[in-house]
């Protein structure tokens, strides 16, 4: 159910969207980070392992 927001409703509904895609980038980005983490790790630890 969305409420009248009346004059303001583009300004509010960008700034949700906004929102919604800050976050899935976030999100990405996180991801993306650990993925390099992990990998750096796993040389790190075959490196010494032999």
């Amino acid at each position: 159910m969305m409420p009248d927001l009346g004059k303001y409703s583009d300004t509010v509904l960008s700034a949700y969207g906004a929102t919604i895609v800050l976050l899935v980038l976030l999100v990405l980005v996180s991801v993306w980070q650990s993925r390099r983490a992990k990998a750096a790790l796993a040389e790190v630890e075959a490196r010494r392992n032999g």
